[in-house]
């Protein structure tokens, strides 16, 4: 597939994002690109990027995209937790560049991948953290640090959403990207997050974006 027809196809499919500048559908395809060469060499995503189906290009570049729309203004900082191949995180913070971008990755390999990434996508208001979550936690300064968190290819448990937690500020807000078929269960939320907007991201997919809210650490 050529570069034309790439953007072309990227474009049509990209305006349920809004209105998507030339500059960001070429950052986007910098990195579906990059990412396509890396997948043929260690496992970063299941879908095929030789010859991308549409439900690859929604997953990893469109619903990031729609998603964009809803970062709050205030937003300056965010963490990805399970960063993987990169997606949603980093068509994210393209999206938002005056986002400060920490992604979560403890395979090596994958986030070996992450640092190119953001290398090769000139991304400077950005850092790897190779570790488990839970590790990070034990450092003081990225407590309660960051204003939006996103997941998606994490096992969600009650006392999962209870440790992320510990990354948001008051007021900050977990982005969980779901595919069709995923269900929030109500037991599932603990103080101090609260279920804020459930925004439909790709209709044919059935995929969404379940935005919680972080409150205040006192009752």
């Amino acid at each position: 597939m050529t570069s034309r027809v790439f953007q072309e196809r990227l474009s049509k499919r990209a305006r349920k994002a809004g209105n998507v500048s030339p500059a960001l559908l070429g950052q986007l395809e910098q990195y579906f690109s990059l990412l396509a060469r890396w997948n043929a060499k260690i496992n970063l995503t299941a879908f095929n990027l030789r010859e991308p189906k549409d439900e690859a290009i929604d997953r990893l570049l469109i619903e990031p995209l729609i998603a964009a729309q809803y970062l709050p203004s205030s937003a300056v900082s965010m963490i990805d937790i399970g960063s993987g191949s990169g997606s949603p995180a980093i068509p994210l913070r393209l999206a938002a560049p005056r986002v400060r971008l920490t992604m979560v990755e403890a395979k090596t390999r994958k986030a070996v991948f992450l640092l190119e990434a953001l290398r090769h996508l000139h991304i400077d208001n950005a850092n790897v953290e190779s570790a488990r979550f839970e590790q990070l936690l034990t450092r003081p300064e990225l407590h309660e640090a960051f204003d939006v968190m996103t997941i998606r290819a994490v096992r969600v448990e009650s006392s999962t959403l209870v440790t992320l937690q510990a990354f948001l500020r008051p007021g900050g807000q977990l982005f969980w990207f779901q595919s069709a078929g995923r269900e929030l269960k109500p037991d599932l939320l603990v103080f101090p997050l609260v279920l804020s907007r459930v925004v439909p991201l790709v209709e044919a997919s059935g995929s969404r974006l379940v935005i919680l809210s972080k409150q205040g650490t006192s009752r």
